[in-house]
């Protein structure tokens, strides 16, 4: 598949995610359906991004890190639903995860 092609898809589900983030942790209705698109958009990004690498470089370890990130973004409107840590903490957390998982993907550091 077209290098160019998912990338966009990896960035438009990054900003679904974002956007379901927004609305479990800032908004005051039901989160069912903001619930499911957030855990859709994670399954999406981890596909889109595998795609991707094609194979990932053993010798490297940057993916595993997004990996690790990846997972703190998906667990985090837990944190918030049991009053672990304010919800627009955990916001903040989450966009500086995704930020520093950006920083990964384009610098490849170690």
């Amino acid at each position: 598949m077209n290098l160019l092609l998912l990338q966009t898809l990896h960035v438009a589900g990054v900003i679904a995610l974002f956007s379901s983030l927004g609305a479990i942790l800032l908004g005051n209705s039901n989160h069912k359906g903001a619930s499911m698109l957030h855990g859709i958009s994670l399954i999406f990004i981890l596909l889109i991004g595998f795609a991707m690498l094609k194979k990932p470089p053993m010798g490297q370890y940057w993916w595993m890190a997004k990996i690790g990130l990846w997972l703190f973004i998906g667990v985090a409107p837990v944190f918030a639903k049991r009053k672990l840590l304010p919800a627009p903490v955990v916001l903040v957390l989450c966009i500086a995860a995704a930020t520093f998982s950006a920083w990964l993907g384009i610098t490849k550091p170690f």
